[in-house]
C-alpha cells in the first residue's frame, strides 16, 4: 500500500462511520437502511477510485518529463 493513501483511507472510513451514525439516527427499516448504506459505500468507493486514478496519472505524467 502506498503511504500517501493511508490518510485518505482513514478519513474515508471516519466519514463512513459518520454517515452510518446519521443513518442509524433516522430509525428506518432494515430494507431502507441497507439501501442507503450501500449507496454511501458506493459513493465513497467511487471517489476513492477516482482519487487513486488521479494520483496514478499525476505520477505517470511527472515521470514523462
Amino acid at each position: 500500500m502506498n503511504p500517501d493513501l493511508v490518510l485518505p483511507i482513514i478519513t474515508s472510513l471516519a466519514w463512513l462511520v459518520l454517515c452510518g451514525v446519521s443513518l442509524a439516527s433516522l430509525q428506518l427499516g432494515w430494507n431502507e437502511l441497507v439501501k442507503m448504506a450501500l449507496g454511501w459505500i458506493a459513493i465513497f468507493a467511487g471517489l476513492f477510485l477516482i482519487m487513486g486514478w488521479f494520483m496514478l496519472a499525476r505520477g505517470t505524467a511527472s515521470a514523462l518529463t
